[in-house]
């Protein structure tokens, strides 16, 4: 693996003022680590974006400070998510004759043959590996081929995959890395559009509908209640003879 360097400076702005540097075309960081005080540091911007481009999470990069190289991982990058420029990166030191925990990257590569010709899909599982191993032995990703996988079923998992050499696999061989699954097609119900005659003949039985239960619930206000006969006045003038007047008895009927 070819050694990589990048250049950085003791930084003694720190807080609101970091912003001055950042419009300066500098990237602040920090590093720390091993056998090491956290130190905060200044980068080139263009030349740290430059490099940190091309490494992964586990590529080592030695650490320039004022003469004084310091081989990291890069543990965290954080960016301006509008303009995508880095803002501040975090250096962790190690120990190249210790061996180190960290997870390496997975890259699927190669084209499989089920996705043209069976209209299939690639569902991937896990993304990264856990491995245990010496620095200068970090692989930077794990290269895994699906161009073998040809039918609908067809999988990888991380037990198929070679380990690199003078490295140790952490995480559990039967995690899954790449499988072909079919694609189902998506059933779209169609509703048919409803002719305008249908709704005109349908708003009268709405209105109907309204009218009738109004009168019901007129009725049934009306029960319980006592109604009052209407009150019959007699007619002016005088009765004829022989003809009680209305509303009179007879007078045999005293």
């Amino acid at each position: 693996m070819e050694k990589v360097v990048l250049n950085a400076t003791k930084r003694t702005v720190t807080g609101k003022h970091v912003a001055t540097l950042r419009r300066a075309g500098k990237l602040p960081g920090v590093i720390y680590g091993h056998n090491i005080k956290p130190i905060s540091i200044t980068m080139d911007l263009r030349e740290a974006t430059n490099i940190l481009s091309k490494l992964s999470g586990s590529s080592l990069v030695n650490v320039n400070i004022d003469g004084e190289e310091h081989p990291a991982l890069v543990r965290e990058k954080q960016r301006n998510y509008i303009q995508g420029s880095l803002l501040h990166v975090d250096f962790q030191v190690i120990s190249l004759t210790e061996k180190l925990r960290t997870d390496v990257s997975i890259n699927l590569v190669g084209t499989s043959s089920a996705v043209k010709d069976l209209n299939a899909l690639v569902v991937s599982g896990i993304d990264a590996v856990e491995v245990e191993c010496l620095p200068q032995d970090l692989p930077e990703r794990i290269v895994v081929d699906i161009s073998n996988l040809k039918n609908i079923g067809d999988s990888i998992y991380l037990k198929d995959v070679p380990v690199p050499a003078n490295v140790v696999f952490l995480t559990d061989p039967n995690e899954l890395i790449a499988v072909i699954s079919s694609i189902k097609e998506e059933v779209v119900e169609v509703v048919a559009p409803v002719e305008s005659a249908e709704v005109v003949a349908e708003e009268p039985e709405v209105i109907e509908r309204g009218k009738k239960e109004e009168e019901e619930e007129e009725i049934e206000e009306g029960e319980g209640k006592e109604v009052k006969p209407k009150e019959v006045k007699p007619k002016e003038g005088k009765p004829k003879e022989g003809k009680p007047a209305e509303g009179k008895p007879k007078p045999d009927q005293k």
